[in-house]
C-alpha cells in the first residue's frame, strides 16, 4: 500500500507506477492500493496534475481517495509512506510491532540514498512541473523496490532504512 497525506497526488501516482512496474516484471499477483493519512479527499479522484502527468507517462488510474486506518495493516505486507511525516502518522496507527515493521518510506528504495532515506515532496498546490519531478522520484524508487522484491532484499532495505534519517 502506498500512503501520502491526502491520497490524491503522491500515493495514487506511486500506486499506478508500482502496478505497471510489477506487471512488467512478471509480478502481477501482487495487489497494490493507496490511501492517505488524512481524510481530506476521501472519495475523490486523483489530482488532475497527477493524472495528466501520469497518463502522459502511460499510467492508468482507477482508485479514489481513501483514508488509512489501522485495519489496513491486516491487508498489507508493506506500507510505503511518501515522507517522514506520513511515516510517523502510520507508525502512530500501528497496533503491534508487526504492524510497525511493515512501514517504510518509498524513498528507502531510491537510488543514491547513502545519506539517508529520501522523502517524496508533496506537489499539491504547485505547478505541473512539480508533479513531473514527483514522478521522476517515484519511478526511481519503485524500480528499486521491484528489484528488491525480485532479489529478496526488501527486508534488508527496510531494516537499513530504520537506521537512517
Amino acid at each position: 500500500m502506498t500512503v501520502c497525506l491526502g491520497n490524491i497526488c503522491r500515493s495514487p501516482a506511486a500506486e499506478a507506477v508500482l502496478v505497471r512496474e510489477l506487471e512488467e516484471a512478471g509480478l502481477s499477483d501482487v495487489t497494490v492500493t493507496s490511501a492517505g493519512t488524512a481524510d481530506y479527499h476521501v472519495g475523490s479522484r486523483p489530482h488532475h496534475h497527477s493524472v495528466a502527468e501520469g497518463e502522459g507517462r502511460g499510467y492508468a488510474f482507477g482508485s479514489v481517495g481513501a483514508q488509512f486506518v489501522a485495519d489496513h495493516f491486516d491487508e498489507a505486507d508493506l506500507v510505503l509512506a511518501m515522507d517522514s511525516a506520513n511515516e510517523a502518522d502510520l507508525l502512530a496507527l500501528a497496533r503491534t510491532p508487526e504492524d510497525a515493521a511493515k512501514v517504510v518510506r518509498l524513498g528507502a528504495f531510491a537510488s543514491g540514498t547513502d545519506g539517508g532515506v529520501l522523502d517524496v515532496p508533496d506537489p499539491w498546490g504547485l505547478p505541473r512541473e512539480a508533479y513531473a519531478r514527483m514522478y521522476d522520484q517515484i519511478e526511481d524508487a519503485v524500480q528499486g523496490l521491484v528489484r528488491a522484491i525480485q532479489d529478496g532484499s526488501v527486508a534488508e532495505v527496510v531494516a537499513a532504512a530504520r537506521t537512517r534519517p
